[in-house]
């Protein structure tokens, strides 16, 4: 506890200059085995209401759609980012914004998940989700993973040779376009039109790797005085992650700590 309010004060003394940013799924949400259970539990949710009203910046920053994330946090006052960093929703806004140098690719990738096999697919316990400019290939809860998995190393193969980039998270693969997009790229734009000084990343899984990298880059250049990445421990996480992070707290329920210390009086 000493560590985490150490950790904890730079962010606290200055409020108005600070920004609260985390993923969801495994940070805010425990992990379920079909995604669209997860759900952000009602506690949790009162301590990002408090943080929103205390501190310059809340944003959730998610591998779902941006409209998809805030239907699952339920909190209108905070920031959304969708598709790891591509889609912007902000508080208020009815509709997210998304590159239009992104938006030519959802067609094309729909047409990519609809050449798949479904028969093949559901026999191998293998579930898409279509994000938009994203779509995923989960696995998680399949019979047989390591038969799941290798149909999923077939099928990233075809999505190189027809011109897409791929990505592999916590049992899931994601195909994405070929254009440069990442959570480090997202909360950059919004730490720098927020004009913060300080900054809190927390997330669960290699994609907030990205978001670790923009913080020491952002620290490193002088852009912020105080960066803190926080890796949130799971059993089957990736140790880059917490190698990386300057602070680890054990599971959601570790990071539900955190928050409330953020917000405490």
């Amino acid at each position: 506890m000493a560590l985490l309010h150490d950790a904890l004060a730079p962010l606290r003394s200055n409020p108005a200059g600070t920004a609260i940013l985390m993923d969801i799924d495994g940070t805010l949400s425990p992990i379920v085995e079909h995604a669209d259970e997860a759900t952000v539990p009602e506690s949790t949710r009162q301590l990002l209401i408090l943080a929103s009203r205390r501190y310059r910046l809340v944003a959730c920053v998610s591998g779902r759609r941006a409209s998809a994330a805030r239907a699952m946090v339920s909190i209108g006052t905070i920031t959304y980012l969708g598709a790891h960093g591509a889609e912007l929703l902000r508080a208020g806004w009815t509709d997210s914004k998304l590159d239009p140098e992104l938006a030519r690719w959802i067609e094309p990738l729909s047409e990519f998940a609809r050449r798949q096999d479904p028969g093949e697919l559901r026999r191998a316990r293998i579930r898409i989700e279509d994000k938009g400019v994203i779509v995923a290939f989960h696995w998680r809860g399949a019979e047989d993973e390591s038969v799941a998995k290798t149909k999923l190393e077939q099928l990233s193969e075809q999505a190189r040779q027809t011109g897409f980039e791929v990505h592999w998270g916590r049992k899931v693969l994601e195909v994405r376009p070929p254009v440069r997009f990442d959570k480090g790229d997202g909360i950059t734009s919004l730490i720098r039109q927020a004009g913060v000084r300080a900054a809190l990343y927390a997330g669960d899984d290699l994609t907030d790797l990205d978001a670790f990298h923009a913080l020491a880059s952002l620290s490193e250049a002088g852009e912020l005085d105080y960066g803190l990445r926080v890796a949130v421990h799971s059993q089957d996480g990736p140790a880059e992650l917490e190698l990386a992070a300057d602070l680890v707290v054990e599971e959601t329920e570790g990071f539900h700590r955190l928050l409330a210390s953020l917000v405490a009086e």
